[in-house]
């Protein structure tokens, strides 16, 4: 299909459609604010639609360890199939060389870590309550099977062989669909067949966002502490007795080194249960995740015992493993020539969308009616820049001019109303809190509207970065689509000539979080993708690019412009 730019001239195009330019003066071409003042009042507003190329990326082999927070649990998708994810993590202890004191005995042995939790109310007594909402994912009441193991795979901090720190990767598809598999750069890891002991088991474990009270002491000396919701279990008492109290004065504990070697960690390990279940994201970086042992030994009084506490806690080595089970859609590369119609972002090994603004060669038409074909960037250029008499580009200080002030310019994005969707709750459609995070694929880092947006909101995801990264909403025929605000980059790229860079596409739930995790042996441009995807087993279906798409549902970039009157 024949794309083509023509200057001077507004004629709606099969695939481009053309932009028409009229040489403006000087004050003008300053394209540096978006504020058209007073003087500039014989200017009006237009836009242009530029119909652009998006193809599906099938991601797998994703880094998954030393991620900002972890899932753990089942969840199924109706438009994709079911997740499954577990943790494997180190432990190292809050202190070295213990004393233990005379005669230790193990009262208790707490694991906790807690949930993504929001104060949302105060209960009658005025005591603060909490959403976990934000952590949860799927039915709350429809429980798994929760089982903690000890760990005896040596997850390694550095990797031998580039002298840099060691990473594991997810192997989500390709594993018998119940153990837990990770990749390294020359290994595939079973985690099932180096689990130890069974620490503890839950046939039927649900998530709750109701407050952990925690009496310690009788009589006078009776305290409470409030704790905010969590995953918080006992463990085998006899396990920490034998690794821990009984290793006084030993190698063992005295240096996190010797302690990693003697004991590799947890294996915290979910299974469906008939094919139901739910997942939580888990905080296992937060001050508050431990395993705290609770033992009593002889006082100086003689006949008297006293409490003592030995506490343990995560290290930054840990990861997720992923099992995918998707049965519903069958996920594979795109076609990277002609664009796909129909896109999938689907996060925790999943897919994601690649969108290419100015792809192949076009026809380019001038002012005189000449036709050439050149590469459809450089026409974008010329139609948008100026040019002297030898139809070369005028610059001016460091920046090319041009002949429209551009305003604005967007990504527009239109859900597949066709898409498998559970039924509204609260009111609220399944999908009404996706979020798109764009990123720059070339540089594995956001897009610069994205790093200028002042609307960051630290303490609520969903209301962050909203002006870059639109929220979901509805047009007027009720149809939900999505707007990524792209401004600056043409800008950069018509001004300074910055690089053309793909822009990645994935679903996200926290648009705060940018870090990157890498692909194990990519072998195409995508190498990084934004922790975020792997951070939620979500997924949306979305109209692609392709001619097949009813136009008013396709993937498309709008410019919004000032021109002369």
């Amino acid at each position: 299909m024949k794309k083509t730019f023509k200057a001077l001239k507004f004629t709606c195009l099969s695939l481009f459609t053309a932009l028409c330019f009229i040489a403006c003066d000087k004050e003008f071409v300053n394209i540096k604010s978006n504020v058209i003042g007073e003087e500039n009042a014989n200017f009006d507003a237009d836009n242009d639609t530029i119909p652009i190329l998006a193809y599906n990326k099938k991601l797998s082999a994703l880094q998954i360890n030393n991620l900002s927070a972890n899932l753990l649990g089942f969840y199924n998708d109706l438009a994709y199939g079911q997740t499954t994810a577990s943790i494997i993590t180190q432990v190292v202890p809050n202190s070295f060389n213990p004393d233990f004191g005379e005669n230790p005995e193990i009262e208790s042995v707490i694991l906790r870590i807690p949930y993504f939790s929001k104060p949302d109310g105060t209960d009658e007594e005025g005591n603060t309550t909490y959403s976990i909402k934000d952590s949860l994912f799927g039915d709350a009441n429809a429980p798994i099977k929760l089982l903690v193991y000890q760990n005896n795979y040596f997850l390694r901090d550095f990797n031998p062989d580039s002298e840099g720190a060691q990473n594991y990767f997810s192997n989500g598809n390709n594993g018998n669909g119940a153990d837990d598999f990770a990749l390294t750069e020359n290994a595939t890891i079973n985690f099932d067949e180096h689990k130890g002991e069974l620490l503890y088991e839950n046939e039927n474990f649900t998530p709750s966002s109701e407050v952990i009270v925690v009496t310690t002491g009788e009589g006078d000396d009776e305290t409470s502490e409030r704790l905010t919701p969590s995953i918080r279990v006992p463990l085998k008492n006899e396990f920490w007795k034998t690794l821990i109290l009984d290793k006084e004065g030993q190698p063992e504990l005295s240096n996190p080194n010797n302690f990693k070697n003697h004991f590799r960690g947890l294996y915290i390990k979910a299974e469906a249960i008939d094919n139901n279940g739910n997942m939580v994201l888990l905080d296992l970086g937060s001050t508050d995740s431990s395993i705290t042992i609770n033992y009593t030994k002889d006082s100086t009084v003689e006949g008297e015992r006293v409490d003592a506490t030995y506490v343990l806690k995560f290290s930054e080595n840990r990861l997720n493993t992923i099992i995918n089970k998707y049965d519903q859609v069958t996920l594979t590369n795109g076609n990277t020539e002609t664009g796909d119609d129909t896109l999938y972002l689907k996060g925790a090994e999943g897919s994601m969308a690649v969108v290419d603004l100015f792809s192949g060669d076009v026809e380019y038409e001038d002012e005189d009616g000449n036709t050439s074909i050149i590469p459809a960037l450089e026409a974008f250029k010329k139609t948008y820049r100026e040019l002297d008499e030898n139809g070369d580009y005028i610059k001016e200080n460091d920046d090319y001019l041009l002949k429209r002030l551009i305003n604005d310019v967007q990504l527009v994005i239109y859900e597949d109303e066709t898409m498998p969707t559970p039924p509204p709750v609260d009111g609220k459609d399944y999908h009404h809190a996706d979020r798109i995070y764009a990123y720059d694929v070339k540089n594995n880092m956001p897009i610069i509207d994205y790093l200028i947006d002042p609307t960051e909101n630290k303490a609520d995801p969903f209301n962050s970065r909203v002006i870059s990264l639109g929220q979901r909403r509805k047009d007027n025929n009720g149809n939900a689509k999505y707007k990524i605000h792209v401004t600056e980059h043409i800008k950069n790229i018509l001004l300074r000539d910055s690089t053309n860079t793909k822009i990645g596409l994935v679903l996200s739930t926290n648009v705060n979080v940018s870090q990157n995790a890498k692909i194990l042996n990519s072998e195409d441009d995508v190498t990084n993708i934004p922790a975020a995807a792997i951070l939620t087993p979500r997924g949306t279906i979305l109209h692609g690019t392709k001619e097949s798409v009813p136009q008013d549902k396709r993937m498309r970039l709008e410019i919004f412009f000032t021109k002369p009157k």
